[in-house]
């Protein structure tokens, strides 16, 4: 095999990956944060009771949880080629990933804004606080080790998600992956890809961990 040619097609494959997550993870952050905040306050012991919409906005984030990530890369293709112009290639790829991972950190967050302490919430309502004031200034500070490490989760299963996206051209090292290590049975090929991303997955881990050790200890 020659690694003159080899070393660049992988490069240029971890980098449409890390584009494909970052994006990703960008989205689901921005959209999958709110609606977790939502979950939390519209519950029945919430700062802003609504149970019709909460049941409505849970049964959605079940449901889009509950399609397998593969079943969920076809059925989105008319609306990923509606927002892109494509369902090809690693910019298409972003639309599932983010559909994916957007009602999945919707639950993370929701977890980890529940595990924040009623008393402190009780006590800022007592003097008066606003319940967006609440949630940027209570919830939000006391829940962060929670959500980094939420984040980081996300981003592991965005990975996940990104190389099974190469089984229908999305790019990336799954790609790769298939297109060269399974199908043209390039074992070493299929290896290396394979260190590729596990080094990558622990990496997050491992900044994530200490982000969130970090963050706690203040």
């Amino acid at each position: 095999m020659d690694w003159s040619v080899w070393i660049p097609n992988l490069s240029h494959a971890a980098l449409e990956t890390l584009y494909m997550v970052g994006v990703s993870t960008l989205l689901t952050v921005v959209l999958g944060l709110p609606l977790g905040v939502l979950l939390v306050i519209t519950d029945r012991n919430g700062l802003k009771r609504a149970p019709a919409l909460n049941q409505v906005l849970g049964a959605v984030v079940n449901f889009a949880r509950s399609l397998p990530f593969i079943i969920l890369l076809v059925v989105v293709i008319p609306f990923t080629r509606f927002v892109v112009g494509t369902s090809i290639g690693s910019t298409a790829a972003i639309v599932p990933l983010s559909l994916a991972a957007i009602p999945f950190f919707a639950r993370v967050a929701e977890t980890g804004l529940r595990e924040v302490d009623r008393g402190l919430v009780e006590a800022a309502q007592a003097m008066g606080c606003t319940t967006w004031q609440i949630i940027r200034k209570v919830l939000l500070p006391e829940a962060l080790p929670s959500l980094i490490l939420g984040i980081a989760l996300t981003i592991i299963n965005l990975i996940g998600y990104s190389a099974m996206a190469g089984v229908i051209g999305g790019g990336g090292l799954g790609d790769v992956a298939v297109r060269y290590g399974y199908q043209r049975f390039e074992t070493a090929v299929m290896v290396v890809t394979v260190v590729l991303l596990v080094v990558v997955v622990q990496g997050i881990q491992i900044l994530g961990s200490k982000l969130a050790l970090k963050v706690s200890k203040r």
